[in-house]
């Protein structure tokens, strides 16, 4: 077996041992302080991430942001291993107030040189913002917060020595996509300017407040627009920074309105703002401006051309009223140019401009060819060579507006249809009771304090053809138009109708309900014409029916619906006659002249004069036009009507003879015969009173008694009456012939065809020898009128 040599084994000495174990040691707390300084660095790493950083080095930070231009308040600042440095509720203040907040901000991280902060040196390198959002503190209306965010902000800012600058910041506001990139200038003297006033401050948190709103009523259905801002400055002079800023879409929409292909460009240099481009399009046509601003004239200039959708895009806008009537067949063009002056109390602007549609309907009116020239200065507007080609013609006029002032200009034909829809609902009324062949042709200038038609006044002529109003026609007609104080006078107008022609002057009253006419004179039919003052009135009118037309002169007022100031005079002279129905029956007049006056619910005719069955009637009537009462009073006078043709019409009577004469004074209730009351006296001149079938049997009578005297013929009779209930009474009726005399007393009931009256007979001559027995002679007339029983009287 081999002999195997082992390898001799070290003695450790003595003097090893205790360097040995001191290593050992070494390495042991070596490794504790290791692990303590790890635990320590966790436990400190945890804290300063929970719990975070206390208020004095959030003081050096807000500090170091305030040296950079930056005022600000940091809620809450913690350590995060792998971002760094972490400010939370970050509150951002104006520079020049540190009472006015103007964003909060969920967190920054920053980029801060360590050694540097030690030992009290500029420490801040850079601000990195990562999908935070900013919230601006806005106030509403009613003091309501509003909180509008800048959403999935991103933003890196460097401070390089005296300057801040930003490589990129994007966020999302209002669902607009921003972003922004720049640098800004702070150098080591920079002092703020003087903070702004409490008005310009409010002023420019309305806009902003205006601006947000506006923004969130629109939505984006292809994506977000894209704001992209560039700018470069002094922070110390903003005002005279530099910047350029462009807004683009593919879509907008709000309400019913697209925007596409919205594009916008502006600059801001040497203190103006130039907007070099804005233009979109919408479904009808497209829309290009351009406008600049000087902050240092405060004044601004603008032009712009659009042949847009211009209603929906007022609609969508909430100011769409104006055109609420309108409806737009083509796009309208628009080319307007201006300026504009912001340095006073109130802004002065000055636009001037060209208007054109081919086609548009308003209410229902088809309009084509419109064409305007327009300037408007902010108080005063001016619409000059004012074309429009509608369905009756071409019309021309000429608009001027100002505080307390009016102006309007017509030429041209416009049927009173198409007036109707530009004026107040009552003079719509009046204008819907016209109807012409051709429209009229109108001059007009219009005069008034306001575009208000009853604060009108103006002078014009306007010509008729063929027309009819109220259901009434005219030829034709011309007059002399003046507006005044709510009312149209129609001066020296003339009136050509199929019977004749009407002239002088009329006067519609608007504002008092009223209608006034002087100096007319006219040859036509009072019944058809009548209804051009009050459709009422031709009721009135009615019952008086001319042979041929009248001659016929008014002056008065008119007025309508009730009103209590009606006082109308008007002459009537028919020398043809005319018929007018009374007691049931037609007289007809064979001529007639009068005075009827109109009042309140009331007509008086005034010296009556006129022409009746060969003799003569005069007299006045009160009659009332209230309606419910159809009362009426009347005085009559006849003389000389043939007597035999007045009892025809009324007894159908043929063989009377002799001329009526008399008088009647008499009320009644309209057509009501049996209301009638009165009385009267009457008497029949050379006539043969027995040939009047009531009064005939007495002939035969008084010749039985005295022979002859049935054939003398009783030339005079006459009486006193009353009429009431329908019953004519006399107390003395007398009868004169050359043999007789009668005298009588009783009732005839001309309504009911009765008879009730007692006769006397007196003889003449020889029948004196029997006076002694005249109580024979007393007879009672009863039965019908036609078939009277006389028969003597008993005792």
């Amino acid at each position: 077996m081999p002999t195997v040599v082992e390898r001799s084994k070290p003695v450790e000495g003595a003097q090893d041992r205790p360097s040995t174990f001191a290593r050992r040691l070494a390495i042991s707390i070596l490794r504790f302080a290791i692990v303590l300084m790890i635990t320590a660095a966790i436990g400190g790493g945890w804290y300063m991430a929970r719990k975070g950083f206390g208020g004095r080095t959030r003081s050096r930070i807000v500090e170091e942001l305030h040296r950079l231009g930056v005022e600000a308040s940091i809620g809450h600042l913690t350590l995060n291993p792998f971002r760094g440095l972490v400010a939370r509720n970050v509150r951002i203040f104006s520079y020049r107030d540190r009472t006015n907040t103007l964003a909060f901000i969920s967190e920054i991280v920053l980029d801060i040189n360590y050694a540097a902060f030690f030992h009290h040196q500029p420490f801040l390198n850079a601000l990195d913002i990562r999908n935070a959002e900013v919230t601006l503190p806005l106030k509403g209306p009613q003091g309501k917060n509003e909180q509008p965010q800048l959403q999935k902000f991103h933003a890196h800012i460097y401070f390089p020595p005296e300057q801040i600058y930003v490589s990129q910041a994007e966020g999302v506001f209002c669902g607009v996509r921003v972003s922004a990139t720049g640098q800004l200038i702070k150098r080591a003297d920079y002092k703020p300017s003087p903070p702004l006033s409490e008005g310009e401050r409010q002023k420019r948190l309305s806009i902003l407040r205006r601006s947000v709103a506006e923004l969130q009523k629109f939505n984006f259905p292809s994506g977000p627009p894209s704001l992209q801002v560039k700018f470069s400055g002094d922070l110390a002079r903003l005002e005279d920074a530099h910047a350029e800023a462009t807004l683009q879409s593919n879509l907008l929409k709000r309400k019913g309105y697209e925007v596409r292909d919205f594009i916008a460009s502006a600059e801001w240099s040497n203190q103006t703002l130039i907007v070099s481009r804005c233009e979109w399009n919408d479904r009808l046509g497209g829309f290009a401006a351009t406008a600049n601003w000087s902050r240092r004239t405060n004044a601004a200039n603008f032009q712009a051309r659009s042949s847009l959708d211009l209603k929906t895009l007022l609609d969508a806008a909430d100011a769409g009223g104006a055109l609420t009537d309108a409806t737009f067949l083509s796009p309208p063009v628009l080319d307007i140019s201006g300026s504009a002056n912001f340095a006073g109390e109130h802004p002065q602007v000055k636009v001037i401009g060209h208007a054109a549609v081919d086609n548009i309907s308003y209410k229902n009116l088809p309009l084509s060819q419109c064409r305007a020239e327009f300037s408007w200065d902010g108080e005063r507007t001016w619409l000059r060579d004012i074309r429009i080609r509608h369905p009756t013609g071409d019309l021309h006029a000429e608009v001027f507006e100002a505080p307390n002032e009016f102006r309007l200009n017509i030429d041209g034909p416009l049927a009173p249809g198409e007036l109707r829809l530009f004026v107040s609902p009552e003079i719509q009324e009046f204008l819907a009771e016209w109807e012409c062949s051709r429209p009229p042709v109108i001059q007009l200038a219009i005069r008034g304090k306001d575009r208000h038609p009853e604060n009108w006044q103006g002078d014009g002529n306007i010509a008729l053809d063929r027309t009819r109003f109220r259901g009434q026609w005219m030829n034709s007609a011309t007059a002399k138009v003046h507006f005044a104080d709510g009312a149209v006078t129609c001066e020296d107008f003339r009136i050509v109708r199929d019977e004749g022609v009407g002239t002088g002057n009329f006067t519609y009253d608007f504002a008092k309900h009223e209608v006034r006419v002087s100096n007319i004179k006219a040859n036509v039919r009072p019944t058809e014409v009548s209804v051009w003052i009050d459709p009422d009135l031709s009721k009135n009118v009615a019952p008086y029916k001319f042979h041929q037309p009248p001659a016929i002169t008014a002056n008065g007022v008119y007025q309508i619906g009730g009103g209590k100031g009606t006082r109308l005079e008007v002459n009537v002279d028919a020398p043809a006659g005319m018929d007018y129905v009374f007691l049931g029956k037609t007289l007809p007049f064979h001529r007639i002249a009068g005075q009827l006056l109109f009042t309140n619910d009331r007509l008086q005719i005034v010296d009556l004069r006129g022409g009746l069955f060969a003799g003569n009637v005069g007299g006045n009537a009160d009659i009332s036009l209230a309606h419910g009462d159809p009362h009426y009073r009347a005085k009559l006078a006849v003389d000389g009507v043939d007597f035999p043709r007045l009892t025809d019409l009324y007894y159908n009577y043929k063989t009377a003879h002799g001329q009526l004469g008399g008088t009647y004074d008499f009320t009644g209730l309209g057509d009501n015969s049996r209301a009638m009351q009165g009385s009267g006296k009457m008497n029949v001149a050379n006539g043969d009173v027995f040939a009047i079938p009531v009064f005939g049997p007495l002939s035969g009578i008084l010749n039985l008694i005295v022979p002859g005297a049935g054939y003398s013929i009783a030339r005079n009779a006459s009486a006193d009456f009353t009429v009431q209930k329908g019953i004519i009474h006399t107390e003395n009726f007398e009868v004169a012939g050359r043999l007789f005399s009668m005298r009588g007393h009783g009732d005839i009931y001309f309504l009911d065809d009765k008879l009730d009256f007692d006769v006397g007979i007196d003889p003449k001559g020889p029948g004196v020898l029997l006076t002694p027995v005249y109580k024979l002679f007393d007879y009672k007339g009863e039965g019908s009128l036609k078939n009277p029983d006389w028969h003597p009287k008993r005792f």
